[in-house]
Protein backbone atom coordinates (compact mmCIF):
# COMPACT_ATOMS: atom_id res chain seq x y z
CA UNK A 1 0.00 0.00 0.00
CA UNK A 2 1.22 3.50 -0.86
CA UNK A 3 1.39 5.26 2.51
CA UNK A 4 3.05 8.54 1.65
CA UNK A 5 4.57 10.46 -1.23
CA UNK A 6 7.18 13.20 -1.21
CA UNK A 7 7.95 15.09 -4.43
CA UNK A 8 10.33 18.01 -4.77
CA UNK A 9 11.21 20.08 -7.86
CA UNK A 10 9.50 17.67 -10.26
CA UNK A 11 8.09 19.48 -13.34
CA UNK A 12 5.36 21.77 -11.88
CA UNK A 13 5.49 20.30 -8.37
CA UNK A 14 7.55 22.58 -6.14
CA UNK A 15 7.18 20.57 -2.95
CA UNK A 16 4.60 17.96 -2.05
CA UNK A 17 4.17 15.82 1.05
CA UNK A 18 1.01 13.75 1.13
CA UNK A 19 -0.24 10.63 2.92
CA UNK A 20 -2.75 8.14 1.55
CA UNK A 21 -5.19 5.85 3.37
CA UNK A 22 -6.15 2.34 2.32
CA UNK A 23 -9.25 1.50 0.32
CA UNK A 24 -10.44 3.55 -2.65
CA UNK A 25 -8.67 6.90 -3.13
CA UNK A 26 -10.06 9.36 -5.68
CA UNK A 27 -7.97 12.00 -7.44
CA UNK A 28 -9.64 14.65 -9.60
CA UNK A 29 -8.67 17.97 -11.09
CA UNK A 30 -9.08 20.06 -14.16
CA UNK A 31 -7.37 19.04 -17.39
CA UNK A 32 -3.74 20.13 -17.26
CA UNK A 33 -3.70 20.54 -13.49
CA UNK A 34 -0.95 17.97 -13.10
CA UNK A 35 -2.56 14.55 -12.57
CA UNK A 36 -0.27 12.96 -15.16
CA UNK A 37 2.70 14.62 -13.45
CA UNK A 38 1.93 12.62 -10.32
CA UNK A 39 1.92 9.40 -12.34
CA UNK A 40 5.20 10.40 -13.95
CA UNK A 41 6.74 10.90 -10.53
CA UNK A 42 5.55 7.48 -9.40
CA UNK A 43 6.85 5.87 -12.59
CA UNK A 44 10.35 7.04 -11.60
CA UNK A 45 10.07 4.80 -8.56
CA UNK A 46 9.25 1.89 -10.88
CA UNK A 47 12.53 2.36 -12.71
CA UNK A 48 11.11 4.60 -15.44
CA UNK A 49 13.26 6.70 -17.73
CA UNK A 50 14.38 10.09 -16.36
CA UNK A 51 16.31 13.06 -17.70
CA UNK A 52 17.02 16.63 -16.71
CA UNK A 53 13.80 17.87 -18.36
CA UNK A 54 11.75 16.66 -15.36
CA UNK A 55 13.56 19.05 -13.00
CA UNK A 56 11.75 22.29 -12.16
CA UNK A 57 13.33 25.44 -13.59
CA UNK A 58 16.25 26.73 -11.53
CA UNK A 59 16.61 23.58 -9.40
CA UNK A 60 19.75 21.42 -9.39
CA UNK A 61 17.86 18.17 -8.84
CA UNK A 62 14.46 16.66 -8.16
CA UNK A 63 13.48 14.06 -5.59
CA UNK A 64 10.63 11.54 -5.56
CA UNK A 65 10.21 9.38 -2.47
CA UNK A 66 7.41 7.04 -1.46
CA UNK A 67 6.77 4.83 1.52
CA UNK A 68 4.97 1.52 0.98
CA UNK A 69 3.71 -1.16 3.29
CA UNK A 70 4.28 -4.44 1.49
CA UNK A 71 1.47 -6.96 1.26
CA UNK A 72 0.58 -9.77 -1.14
CA UNK A 73 3.43 -11.99 -2.38
CA UNK A 74 5.98 -10.96 0.25
CA UNK A 75 8.14 -14.08 -0.22
CA UNK A 76 8.72 -13.35 -3.91
CA UNK A 77 9.78 -9.82 -2.99
CA UNK A 78 12.09 -11.16 -0.27
CA UNK A 79 13.68 -13.49 -2.82
CA UNK A 80 14.46 -10.55 -5.11
CA UNK A 81 15.98 -8.63 -2.20
CA UNK A 82 18.09 -11.68 -1.39
CA UNK A 83 19.29 -12.07 -4.97
CA UNK A 84 20.22 -8.39 -5.14
CA UNK A 85 21.76 -8.46 -1.62
CA UNK A 86 19.49 -5.57 -0.62
CA UNK A 87 18.28 -4.91 2.93
CA UNK A 88 14.80 -6.17 3.75
CA UNK A 89 12.89 -4.17 6.38
CA UNK A 90 10.04 -6.50 7.48
CA UNK A 91 7.48 -5.19 5.05
CA UNK A 92 8.45 -1.52 5.20
CA UNK A 93 9.70 -0.12 1.93
CA UNK A 94 10.97 3.40 1.24
CA UNK A 95 11.97 4.07 -2.37
CA UNK A 96 13.74 7.27 -3.38
CA UNK A 97 14.90 8.49 -6.77
CA UNK A 98 17.02 11.60 -7.25
CA UNK A 99 17.47 13.06 -10.75
CA UNK A 100 20.28 15.56 -11.31
CA UNK A 101 20.58 18.39 -13.83
CA UNK A 102 23.28 16.36 -15.63
CA UNK A 103 20.58 13.83 -16.54
CA UNK A 104 22.03 11.18 -14.23
CA UNK A 105 19.98 9.73 -11.38
CA UNK A 106 20.47 7.72 -8.20
CA UNK A 107 18.07 5.23 -6.65
CA UNK A 108 17.69 4.15 -3.03
CA UNK A 109 15.66 1.47 -1.29
CA UNK A 110 15.46 1.77 2.49
CA UNK A 111 18.23 4.40 2.24
CA UNK A 112 20.63 1.97 0.57
CA UNK A 113 21.77 2.76 -3.01
CA UNK A 114 20.53 0.30 -5.65
CA UNK A 115 20.79 -0.10 -9.41
CA UNK A 116 17.87 1.02 -11.58
CA UNK A 117 16.94 -2.52 -12.78
CA UNK A 118 16.26 -3.42 -9.14
CA UNK A 119 13.39 -0.90 -9.04
CA UNK A 120 11.94 -2.47 -12.18
CA UNK A 121 12.11 -5.93 -10.59
CA UNK A 122 10.27 -5.00 -7.39
CA UNK A 123 7.73 -2.65 -9.01
CA UNK A 124 5.17 -5.36 -9.97
CA UNK A 125 4.94 -6.41 -6.31
CA UNK A 126 4.11 -2.99 -4.87
CA UNK A 127 2.08 -0.95 -7.37
CA UNK A 128 0.33 -1.40 -10.71
CA UNK A 129 -0.14 1.83 -12.66
CA UNK A 130 -2.78 1.54 -15.35
CA UNK A 131 -2.41 4.57 -17.60
CA UNK A 132 -4.82 5.39 -20.41
CA UNK A 133 -2.76 3.80 -23.17
CA UNK A 134 -2.47 0.51 -21.28
CA UNK A 135 -5.96 -0.57 -22.30
CA UNK A 136 -4.33 -1.39 -25.62
CA UNK A 137 -2.03 -3.86 -23.85
CA UNK A 138 -4.97 -6.19 -23.46
CA UNK A 139 -4.87 -6.84 -27.21
CA UNK A 140 -1.34 -8.32 -26.97
CA UNK A 141 -0.95 -12.11 -27.01
CA UNK A 142 1.67 -12.12 -24.25
CA UNK A 143 -0.50 -10.01 -21.94
CA UNK A 144 -3.52 -12.23 -22.57
CA UNK A 145 -1.54 -15.35 -21.70
CA UNK A 146 -0.28 -13.68 -18.51
CA UNK A 147 -3.85 -12.93 -17.42
CA UNK A 148 -5.06 -16.47 -18.02
CA UNK A 149 -2.03 -17.99 -16.27
CA UNK A 150 -2.45 -15.74 -13.25
CA UNK A 151 -6.15 -16.50 -13.09
CA UNK A 152 -5.52 -20.27 -13.23
CA UNK A 153 -2.57 -20.09 -10.77
CA UNK A 154 -0.26 -21.42 -13.47
CA UNK A 155 2.58 -18.92 -13.10
CA UNK A 156 4.76 -21.31 -11.10
CA UNK A 157 4.16 -24.14 -13.60
CA UNK A 158 4.85 -21.78 -16.49
CA UNK A 159 8.08 -20.61 -14.82
CA UNK A 160 9.20 -24.25 -14.54
CA UNK A 161 8.35 -24.68 -18.21
CA UNK A 162 10.34 -21.58 -19.12
CA UNK A 163 13.33 -22.77 -17.10
CA UNK A 164 13.20 -26.19 -18.74
CA UNK A 165 12.87 -24.61 -22.21
CA UNK A 166 16.01 -22.52 -21.74
CA UNK A 167 17.95 -25.50 -20.39
CA UNK A 168 16.82 -27.47 -23.42
CA UNK A 169 17.71 -24.61 -25.78
CA UNK A 170 21.11 -24.19 -24.14
CA UNK A 171 21.89 -27.90 -24.46
CA UNK A 172 20.78 -27.90 -28.11
CA UNK A 173 22.96 -24.88 -28.81
CA UNK A 174 25.95 -26.52 -27.12
CA UNK A 175 25.39 -29.74 -29.10
CA UNK A 176 25.23 -27.76 -32.34
CA UNK A 177 28.53 -26.02 -31.55
CA UNK A 178 30.14 -29.35 -30.58
CA UNK A 179 29.01 -30.99 -33.82
CA UNK A 180 30.34 -28.03 -35.81
CA UNK A 181 33.68 -28.36 -34.03
CA UNK A 182 33.77 -32.09 -34.77
CA UNK A 183 33.04 -31.48 -38.44
CA UNK A 184 35.66 -28.73 -38.66
CA UNK A 185 38.33 -30.81 -36.94
CA UNK A 186 37.61 -33.87 -39.06
CA UNK A 187 37.76 -31.74 -42.22
CA UNK A 188 41.12 -30.32 -41.08
CA UNK A 189 42.48 -33.62 -39.71
CA UNK A 190 45.08 -34.20 -42.50
CA UNK A 191 46.41 -30.67 -42.22
CA UNK A 192 46.51 -30.82 -38.40
CA UNK A 193 48.31 -34.18 -38.47
CA UNK A 194 50.96 -32.85 -40.87
CA UNK A 195 51.59 -29.78 -38.70
CA UNK A 196 51.69 -31.83 -35.51
CA UNK A 197 54.10 -34.35 -37.06
CA UNK A 198 56.48 -31.63 -38.20
CA UNK A 199 56.47 -29.90 -34.81
CA UNK A 200 56.70 -33.18 -32.93
CA UNK A 201 59.67 -34.43 -34.95
CA UNK A 202 61.49 -31.17 -34.23
CA UNK A 203 61.80 -32.24 -30.55
CA UNK A 204 61.59 -28.65 -29.40
CA UNK A 205 62.74 -27.63 -25.94
CA UNK A 206 62.01 -24.33 -24.20
CA UNK A 207 65.14 -22.12 -24.03
CA UNK A 208 66.98 -24.26 -26.56
CA UNK A 209 67.56 -21.47 -29.07
CA UNK A 210 69.58 -19.36 -26.64
CA UNK A 211 71.83 -22.33 -25.82
CA UNK A 212 72.31 -23.21 -29.48
CA UNK A 213 73.21 -19.66 -30.46
CA UNK A 214 75.66 -19.38 -27.59
CA UNK A 215 77.40 -22.59 -28.61
CA UNK A 216 77.34 -21.57 -32.28
CA UNK A 217 78.98 -18.25 -31.46
CA UNK A 218 81.62 -20.03 -29.41
CA UNK A 219 82.45 -22.48 -32.21
CA UNK A 220 82.60 -19.73 -34.78
CA UNK A 221 85.25 -17.99 -32.63
CA UNK A 222 87.01 -21.04 -31.18
CA UNK A 223 90.56 -20.07 -32.27
CA UNK A 224 90.28 -16.63 -30.71
CA UNK A 225 88.80 -18.09 -27.53
CA UNK A 226 91.63 -20.65 -27.20
CA UNK A 227 94.23 -17.94 -27.72
CA UNK A 228 92.62 -15.73 -25.07
CA UNK A 229 92.40 -18.61 -22.59
CA UNK A 230 96.05 -19.52 -23.25
CA UNK A 231 97.11 -15.95 -22.68
CA UNK A 232 95.10 -15.78 -19.48
CA UNK A 233 96.76 -18.97 -18.19
CA UNK A 234 100.19 -17.54 -19.06
CA UNK A 235 99.46 -14.48 -16.95
CA UNK A 236 99.03 -16.72 -13.93
CA UNK A 237 102.01 -19.01 -14.81
CA UNK A 238 104.40 -17.47 -17.38
CA UNK A 239 106.47 -20.70 -17.48
CA UNK A 240 109.72 -18.73 -17.25
CA UNK A 241 112.56 -18.96 -14.76
CA UNK A 242 112.77 -15.21 -14.69
CA UNK A 243 109.10 -14.58 -13.80
CA UNK A 244 107.71 -16.85 -11.08
CA UNK A 245 104.07 -18.07 -11.18
CA UNK A 246 101.52 -15.97 -9.36
CA UNK A 247 100.95 -18.89 -6.99
CA UNK A 248 104.62 -18.91 -5.92
CA UNK A 249 104.64 -15.17 -5.41
CA UNK A 250 101.55 -15.37 -3.21
CA UNK A 251 103.08 -18.22 -1.13
CA UNK A 252 106.24 -16.17 -0.57
CA UNK A 253 104.14 -13.12 0.36
CA UNK A 254 102.17 -15.15 2.90
CA UNK A 255 105.37 -16.52 4.52
CA UNK A 256 106.81 -13.06 4.96
CA UNK A 257 103.57 -11.77 6.48
CA UNK A 258 103.51 -14.68 8.93
CA UNK A 259 107.08 -13.79 10.03
CA UNK A 260 106.06 -10.17 10.45
CA UNK A 261 103.11 -11.28 12.59
CA UNK A 262 105.55 -12.08 15.40
CA UNK A 263 105.98 -8.36 15.80
CA UNK A 264 102.77 -7.04 14.21
CA UNK A 265 99.85 -9.38 15.08
CA UNK A 266 97.56 -7.83 12.50
CA UNK A 267 99.83 -9.13 9.73
CA UNK A 268 98.49 -12.63 10.43
CA UNK A 269 95.09 -11.58 9.07
CA UNK A 270 96.76 -10.33 5.91
CA UNK A 271 98.59 -13.64 5.52
CA UNK A 272 95.29 -15.51 5.83
CA UNK A 273 93.71 -13.29 3.17
CA UNK A 274 96.68 -13.94 0.87
CA UNK A 275 96.19 -17.71 1.33
CA UNK A 276 92.50 -17.34 0.47
CA UNK A 277 93.35 -15.36 -2.68
CA UNK A 278 95.95 -17.97 -3.64
CA UNK A 279 93.40 -20.77 -3.39
CA UNK A 280 90.95 -18.79 -5.54
CA UNK A 281 93.71 -18.19 -8.13
CA UNK A 282 94.46 -21.93 -8.19
CA UNK A 283 90.75 -22.67 -8.83
CA UNK A 284 90.56 -20.05 -11.61
CA UNK A 285 93.69 -21.49 -13.24
CA UNK A 286 92.18 -24.99 -13.19
CA UNK A 287 88.92 -23.70 -14.71
CA UNK A 288 90.83 -21.91 -17.50
CA UNK A 289 92.58 -25.16 -18.35
CA UNK A 290 89.26 -27.03 -18.33
CA UNK A 291 87.60 -24.53 -20.68
CA UNK A 292 90.66 -24.56 -22.96
CA UNK A 293 90.36 -28.33 -23.23
CA UNK A 294 86.65 -28.12 -24.09
CA UNK A 295 87.02 -25.52 -26.84
CA UNK A 296 87.77 -27.42 -29.99
CA UNK A 297 86.90 -26.31 -33.48
CA UNK A 298 84.47 -28.89 -34.88
CA UNK A 299 83.14 -28.15 -38.38
CA UNK A 300 80.65 -31.03 -38.06
CA UNK A 301 79.21 -29.70 -34.78
CA UNK A 302 79.05 -26.18 -36.20
CA UNK A 303 77.21 -27.41 -39.29
CA UNK A 304 74.73 -29.28 -37.09
CA UNK A 305 74.12 -26.15 -35.00
CA UNK A 306 73.56 -24.05 -38.13
CA UNK A 307 71.03 -26.58 -39.41
CA UNK A 308 69.21 -26.85 -36.06
CA UNK A 309 68.95 -23.07 -35.63
CA UNK A 310 67.73 -22.69 -39.20
CA UNK A 311 65.05 -25.35 -38.60
CA UNK A 312 63.71 -23.63 -35.47
CA UNK A 313 63.76 -20.17 -37.09
CA UNK A 314 61.93 -21.60 -40.10
CA UNK A 315 59.20 -23.06 -37.87
CA UNK A 316 58.84 -19.72 -36.07
CA UNK A 317 58.38 -17.85 -39.35
CA UNK A 318 55.95 -20.42 -40.72
CA UNK A 319 53.71 -20.35 -37.64
CA UNK A 320 54.25 -16.66 -36.72
CA UNK A 321 55.74 -17.57 -33.34
CA UNK A 322 58.33 -15.62 -31.41
CA UNK A 323 59.81 -18.39 -29.25
CA UNK A 324 60.18 -22.12 -28.86
CA UNK A 325 57.60 -21.93 -26.05
CA UNK A 326 54.98 -20.66 -28.50
CA UNK A 327 55.85 -23.42 -30.96
CA UNK A 328 55.50 -26.02 -28.19
CA UNK A 329 52.09 -24.60 -27.23
CA UNK A 330 51.06 -24.73 -30.88
CA UNK A 331 52.21 -28.34 -31.08
CA UNK A 332 49.97 -29.20 -28.13
CA UNK A 333 47.00 -27.53 -29.81
CA UNK A 334 47.57 -29.54 -32.97
CA UNK A 335 47.87 -32.65 -30.81
CA UNK A 336 44.47 -31.94 -29.28
CA UNK A 337 43.00 -31.20 -32.70
CA UNK A 338 44.24 -34.56 -33.96
CA UNK A 339 43.12 -36.60 -30.96
CA UNK A 340 40.31 -34.34 -29.64
CA UNK A 341 37.43 -35.58 -31.78
CA UNK A 342 37.08 -38.65 -29.58
CA UNK A 343 36.49 -36.47 -26.52
CA UNK A 344 34.14 -34.28 -28.56
CA UNK A 345 32.13 -37.31 -29.65
CA UNK A 346 31.81 -38.33 -26.01
CA UNK A 347 30.66 -34.83 -25.12
CA UNK A 348 28.09 -34.89 -27.94
CA UNK A 349 26.74 -38.23 -26.69
CA UNK A 350 26.34 -36.81 -23.17
CA UNK A 351 24.58 -33.74 -24.54
CA UNK A 352 22.17 -35.91 -26.49
CA UNK A 353 21.24 -37.73 -23.27
CA UNK A 354 20.69 -34.37 -21.54
CA UNK A 355 18.57 -33.11 -24.40
CA UNK A 356 16.42 -36.23 -24.35
CA UNK A 357 15.85 -35.81 -20.59
CA UNK A 358 15.08 -32.09 -20.93
CA UNK A 359 12.75 -32.74 -23.87
CA UNK A 360 10.87 -35.39 -21.90
CA UNK A 361 10.53 -33.01 -18.94
CA UNK A 362 9.45 -30.17 -21.22
CA UNK A 363 6.83 -32.34 -22.97
CA UNK A 364 5.29 -33.30 -19.63
CA UNK A 365 5.26 -29.70 -18.41
CA UNK A 366 3.70 -28.24 -21.57
CA UNK A 367 1.08 -30.99 -21.67
CA UNK A 368 0.10 -30.24 -18.08
CA UNK A 369 0.23 -26.49 -18.72
CA UNK A 370 -1.89 -26.76 -21.88
CA UNK A 371 -4.51 -28.95 -20.22
CA UNK A 372 -4.89 -26.57 -17.29
CA UNK A 373 -5.09 -23.55 -19.59
CA UNK A 374 -7.86 -25.22 -21.58
CA UNK A 375 -9.73 -26.11 -18.39
CA UNK A 376 -9.44 -22.56 -17.03
CA UNK A 377 -10.20 -20.71 -20.28
CA UNK A 378 -14.03 -21.11 -20.36
CA UNK A 379 -14.35 -20.44 -16.62
CA UNK A 380 -12.26 -17.30 -16.94
CA UNK A 381 -14.21 -16.20 -20.03
CA UNK A 382 -17.55 -16.70 -18.27
CA UNK A 383 -16.42 -14.63 -15.30
CA UNK A 384 -15.19 -11.81 -17.56
CA UNK A 385 -18.42 -11.92 -19.58
CA UNK A 386 -20.52 -11.52 -16.43
CA UNK A 387 -18.37 -8.62 -15.27
CA UNK A 388 -18.50 -6.86 -18.65
CA UNK A 389 -22.30 -7.32 -18.88
CA UNK A 390 -22.61 -5.79 -15.43
CA UNK A 391 -20.92 -2.72 -16.94
CA UNK A 392 -23.86 -2.42 -19.36
CA UNK A 393 -22.48 -4.33 -22.29
CA UNK A 394 -25.57 -6.51 -21.95
CA UNK A 395 -25.06 -8.55 -25.10
CA UNK A 396 -21.30 -8.87 -24.81
CA UNK A 397 -19.62 -12.20 -25.46
CA UNK A 398 -16.07 -12.77 -24.23
CA UNK A 399 -14.22 -15.99 -24.93
CA UNK A 400 -10.71 -17.30 -24.49
CA UNK A 401 -9.26 -19.58 -27.14
CA UNK A 402 -6.23 -21.74 -26.40
CA UNK A 403 -4.66 -23.21 -29.53
CA UNK A 404 -1.56 -25.25 -30.26
CA UNK A 405 1.42 -23.13 -31.24
CA UNK A 406 5.11 -23.49 -31.91
CA UNK A 407 7.05 -24.65 -28.86
CA UNK A 408 8.61 -21.86 -26.84
CA UNK A 409 9.54 -20.65 -23.37
CA UNK A 410 5.85 -20.31 -22.39
CA UNK A 411 4.77 -23.71 -23.66
CA UNK A 412 3.14 -24.87 -26.85
CA UNK A 413 -0.02 -22.76 -26.67
CA UNK A 414 -1.25 -19.46 -27.99
CA UNK A 415 -3.92 -17.61 -26.00
CA UNK A 416 -6.29 -15.18 -27.71
CA UNK A 417 -9.16 -13.15 -26.30
CA UNK A 418 -12.22 -12.91 -28.54
CA UNK A 419 -15.03 -10.40 -28.08
CA UNK A 420 -18.35 -9.36 -29.45
CA UNK A 421 -20.43 -6.50 -28.08
CA UNK A 422 -23.62 -7.71 -29.77
CA UNK A 423 -23.84 -11.44 -29.10
CA UNK A 424 -22.48 -12.24 -32.57
CA UNK A 425 -19.57 -14.49 -33.40
CA UNK A 426 -16.66 -13.05 -31.39
CA UNK A 427 -13.54 -11.78 -33.08
CA UNK A 428 -10.06 -10.91 -31.88
CA UNK A 429 -10.25 -8.11 -29.32
CA UNK A 430 -7.93 -5.80 -31.25
CA UNK A 431 -10.22 -5.89 -34.30
CA UNK A 432 -13.62 -5.22 -32.82
CA UNK A 433 -13.57 -3.43 -29.43
CA UNK A 434 -14.02 0.34 -29.15
CA UNK A 435 -12.14 2.49 -26.65
CA UNK A 436 -15.01 2.48 -24.16
CA UNK A 437 -15.44 -1.27 -24.52
CA UNK A 438 -11.71 -1.84 -23.99
CA UNK A 439 -11.86 0.30 -20.84
CA UNK A 440 -14.69 -1.80 -19.41
CA UNK A 441 -13.05 -5.08 -20.38
CA UNK A 442 -9.77 -3.96 -18.84
CA UNK A 443 -11.46 -2.91 -15.61
CA UNK A 444 -13.27 -6.25 -15.45
CA UNK A 445 -9.98 -8.08 -15.94
CA UNK A 446 -8.21 -5.93 -13.36
CA UNK A 447 -11.01 -6.52 -10.85
CA UNK A 448 -10.79 -10.28 -11.39
CA UNK A 449 -7.01 -10.40 -11.38
CA UNK A 450 -6.75 -8.31 -8.22
CA UNK A 451 -8.17 -11.32 -6.39
CA UNK A 452 -5.43 -13.61 -7.73
CA UNK A 453 -2.26 -11.55 -7.90
CA UNK A 454 -2.27 -10.03 -4.40
CA UNK A 455 -1.46 -6.58 -5.80
CA UNK A 456 -1.45 -4.21 -2.79
CA UNK A 457 -1.90 -0.95 -4.73
CA UNK A 458 -3.55 -0.35 -8.10
CA UNK A 459 -3.64 3.04 -9.79
CA UNK A 460 -6.19 3.72 -12.54
CA UNK A 461 -5.59 6.73 -14.75
CA UNK A 462 -8.99 7.53 -16.27
CA UNK A 463 -9.85 3.92 -17.01
CA UNK A 464 -13.42 5.20 -17.32
CA UNK A 465 -12.57 7.14 -20.52
CA UNK A 466 -15.35 6.74 -23.08
CA UNK A 467 -17.91 5.68 -20.45
CA UNK A 468 -20.74 7.73 -18.96
CA UNK A 469 -24.11 7.53 -17.27
CA UNK A 470 -25.13 4.41 -15.37
CA UNK A 471 -22.20 2.46 -16.87
CA UNK A 472 -19.87 4.92 -15.21
CA UNK A 473 -21.76 4.44 -11.94
CA UNK A 474 -21.25 0.69 -12.18
CA UNK A 475 -17.58 1.11 -13.02
CA UNK A 476 -17.30 3.22 -9.88
CA UNK A 477 -19.01 0.47 -7.88
CA UNK A 478 -16.63 -2.13 -9.29
CA UNK A 479 -13.59 -0.01 -8.48
CA UNK A 480 -15.04 0.62 -5.02
CA UNK A 481 -15.47 -3.11 -4.41
CA UNK A 482 -11.82 -3.62 -5.36
CA UNK A 483 -10.93 -1.04 -2.72
CA UNK A 484 -12.43 -3.28 -0.03
CA UNK A 485 -9.51 -5.71 -0.29
CA UNK A 486 -6.69 -3.49 -1.56
CA UNK A 487 -5.65 0.11 -2.05
CA UNK A 488 -7.03 1.53 -5.29
CA UNK A 489 -6.16 5.05 -6.49
CA UNK A 490 -8.48 6.21 -9.26
CA UNK A 491 -7.81 9.35 -11.31
CA UNK A 492 -11.13 10.25 -12.89
CA UNK A 493 -13.27 12.92 -14.52
CA UNK A 494 -16.55 11.11 -13.83
CA UNK A 495 -18.62 12.22 -10.83
CA UNK A 496 -20.19 8.75 -10.61
CA UNK A 497 -16.73 7.29 -9.95
CA UNK A 498 -15.45 10.17 -7.84
CA UNK A 499 -18.34 9.81 -5.40
CA UNK A 500 -17.34 6.24 -4.52
CA UNK A 501 -14.01 6.90 -2.81
CA UNK A 502 -13.06 6.65 0.84
CA UNK A 503 -10.80 9.68 0.39
CA UNK A 504 -10.78 12.38 -2.26
CA UNK A 505 -7.77 14.44 -3.37
CA UNK A 506 -7.73 17.43 -5.69
CA UNK A 507 -4.91 18.34 -8.05
CA UNK A 508 -4.83 22.05 -8.82
CA UNK A 509 -2.54 24.76 -10.13
CA UNK A 510 -1.59 27.79 -8.04
CA UNK A 511 1.05 30.50 -8.02
CA UNK A 512 3.79 30.34 -5.41
CA UNK A 513 5.48 33.30 -3.74
CA UNK A 514 7.82 33.72 -6.74
CA UNK A 515 4.90 33.96 -9.15
CA UNK A 516 5.59 30.54 -10.63
CA UNK A 517 2.72 28.20 -11.53
CA UNK A 518 2.93 25.00 -9.50
CA UNK A 519 0.78 21.91 -9.09
CA UNK A 520 -0.50 20.98 -5.64
CA UNK A 521 -2.41 18.05 -4.21
CA UNK A 522 -4.53 18.16 -1.08
CA UNK A 523 -7.21 16.05 0.54
CA UNK A 524 -10.73 17.45 0.40
CA UNK A 525 -12.97 17.68 3.42
CA UNK A 526 -16.65 16.84 3.14
CA UNK A 527 -17.75 20.30 1.98
CA UNK A 528 -14.92 20.64 -0.54
CA UNK A 529 -15.70 17.20 -1.90
CA UNK A 530 -19.32 18.11 -2.54
CA UNK A 531 -18.24 21.19 -4.47
CA UNK A 532 -15.67 19.22 -6.53
CA UNK A 533 -18.20 16.56 -7.52
CA UNK A 534 -20.66 19.35 -8.35
CA UNK A 535 -18.00 20.86 -10.60
CA UNK A 536 -17.57 17.51 -12.34
CA UNK A 537 -21.34 17.44 -12.86
CA UNK A 538 -21.89 20.97 -14.13
CA UNK A 539 -18.52 22.48 -15.09
CA UNK A 540 -17.14 25.76 -13.81
CA UNK A 541 -20.58 27.29 -13.07
CA UNK A 542 -21.69 25.23 -10.10
CA UNK A 543 -25.47 25.24 -9.73
CA UNK A 544 -27.64 24.41 -6.73
CA UNK A 545 -28.95 21.42 -8.67
CA UNK A 546 -25.39 20.18 -9.21
CA UNK A 547 -24.65 20.52 -5.48
CA UNK A 548 -27.81 18.59 -4.63
CA UNK A 549 -26.90 15.94 -7.16
CA UNK A 550 -23.38 15.70 -5.70
CA UNK A 551 -24.81 15.15 -2.22
CA UNK A 552 -27.09 12.50 -3.62
CA UNK A 553 -24.19 10.71 -5.33
CA UNK A 554 -22.18 10.76 -2.12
Amino acid sequence: MLKSLHVENYVLIDSLDITFPGGLVIITGQTGAGKSILLGALSLLQGGRADASVISGGAASCVVEAEFSVEGDIQALKNIFGEEEAEWDDGGLVIRRVVYSTGRSRSFVNDAPVQLPFLSRIAPYIVDIHSQHKSLAITGASYQMDLLDHYASLVELRDKTTDCWWRLASANSELEMTNELISRQEAERDYNEAQFTQLSEANLRAGEMAELEEEQYALQNSEQIRQDLSDAAACLDPGSDEIPPVDSSLRECARRLERAARFVPSAADLAARIDSARLEIEDISAEIESQFARIEGSPERLAWLDERISLIYGLMRKHSCKSEAELIALRERYSQAVSGTEALHEKAAELKKKIAAFQSEYDLLVHDLGEKRREAAPIFAEEVTKSVRYLELDRAVFSVVVRKAEAGARGTDSVRFLFSANNTSPEELSKCASGGELSRIMLSLKAIMARYTGMPTMIFDEIDTGVSGSAAHKMGSMICSMGESMQVIAITHLPQVAAKGNAHYLVSKTENADGQVVSTLHRLDEGERIMEIARLLSGESITAEAIANAKSLL
